[in-house]
């Protein structure tokens, strides 16, 4: 589920660059790379 959101995310920001949203795509790249921080911490503290 999390790494389906991600690649949405990742997607659109693709699409960004030709339509060249400005602010709005920033904005998912910061919660793409948020994501993948979240999902990083929780495979080491399930490795635990």
């Amino acid at each position: 589920m999390l790494w389906t959101i991600i690649i949405i995310l990742l997607i659109l920001w693709l699409i960004g660059f030709v339509i060249d949203l400005g602010a709005i795509i920033h904005l998912l790249v910061i919660a793409a790379i948020v994501l993948i921080v979240i999902r990083l911490i929780q495979m080491v503290i399930g490795k635990r």
